[in-house]
């Protein structure tokens, strides 16, 4: 990581959906249909998810850059997040004209998903919007997290203003965009956090394990970014920090601690953001990667996006378990 300033500001930068929740003893395959156990509207899109981990999870100040449409969804979504203490919600945008985002999310018994989104206003987060953003935004957040649910050339000024004001920047390349691979933006990354499919649709590398992650990573590094953290679901995370290291650090796995699962929904984005609040509050890069990787397993116990994300009182209660 090549970069550090004043500690303790996060701004988290994505997108915002309602999901629509599916339950089914399995996930259907093409022209299938099954029938659902049962149906609910949870919060959800992987920047407010992020956004609420980093906000429930740790004891940093959250601020969300993302946007809602001017439907019943943005009134509920806004509603909910008045209740996140640490999550400022002053820069979310409401495009009139536009649906809110949504995601209908089907989830078998064994807590296994699949996904699809319908981009709704956060397509509307544009250049423009992050150009209109005052200097102190960037300028006070030591870290700035990004995922990909929203326009590449967003994410591209996001990067720059960052950069510009000597922000550490953290990228969820989650939907995988092929056109990631050969942007000059990951040049200016200084974590990317793909799980093992991002993993290998930026890079070509099956990745089923600790060396395989370890070639993607290297290849990644190769384009510029400058450490790697591949998330392996229950097989937990790698690290593959930055070559030039002056430490020259070999890279290392963190395994997850053993949880009964029921839902997987936002466990990455739980990563994510607690990951990311950990290195805000000044934290090493091993100590906020345990910590995220506990807070994902709590996560996964239990069903839905943001309604699984664990406070900081329950993962200090859990870490106590566990030791």
């Amino acid at each position: 990581m090549n970069r550090v300033k004043q500690l303790g500001k996060l701004l988290v930068v994505g997108s915002i959906n309602m999901d629509l929740v599916f339950q089914t003893k399995q996930l259907p395959g093409p022209g299938e249909t099954v029938i659902g156990s049962s149906f609910c509207q949870i919060n959800g899109g992987k920047g407010a998810n992020q956004a609420v981990a980093a906000a429930r999870g740790s004891n940093v100040p959250v601020k969300l850059l993302a946007a809602v449409g001017g439907d019943a969804y943005a009134t509920s979504i806004m509603e909910s997040f008045k209740l996140e203490s640490r999550l400022g919600i002053e820069l979310i945008q409401q495009i009139a004209d536009a649906p809110t985002g949504v995601a209908v999310i089907m989830v078998d018994d064994d807590g296994e998903n699949m996904i699809c989104v319908a981009a709704g206003a956060n397509e509307r987060l544009s250049v423009e919007l992050v150009r209109d953003m005052p200097n102190q935004l960037f300028q006070q957040a030591s870290v700035v997290l990004l995922s990909a649910e929203i326009p590449l050339s967003t994410i591209r000024e996001v990067i720059v203003r960052t950069v510009e004001f000597g922000g550490l920047v953290i990228l969820n390349p989650a939907p995988a965009l092929h056109e990631l691979r050969n942007d000059v933006l990951l040049a200016d990354v200084d974590i990317l956090t793909p799980n093992e499919h991002e993993a290998r649709m930026l890079t070509g590398i099956e990745v089923t394990g600790f060396g395989s992650a370890v070639e993607a990573g290297r290849c990644l590094q190769e384009l510029g970014v400058t450490t790697v953290i591949v998330t392996l679901g229950p097989q937990g995370v790698v690290v593959v920090p930055c070559i030039d290291s002056i430490e020259n650090v070999a890279p290392w796995a963190v395994s997850p601690p053993k949880v009964q699962v029921a839902d997987t929904t936002a466990a990455g984005d739980c990563f994510n953001g607690i990951l990311a609040a950990e290195l805000a509050l000044g934290k090493s890069l091993s100590k906020a990667v345990e910590f995220a990787v506990m807070g994902a397993s709590v996560s996964v116990t239990r069903a839905g996006a943001q309604s699984s994300l664990p406070t900081v009182e329950e993962l200090e209660s859990f870490s106590s378990s566990i030791d």
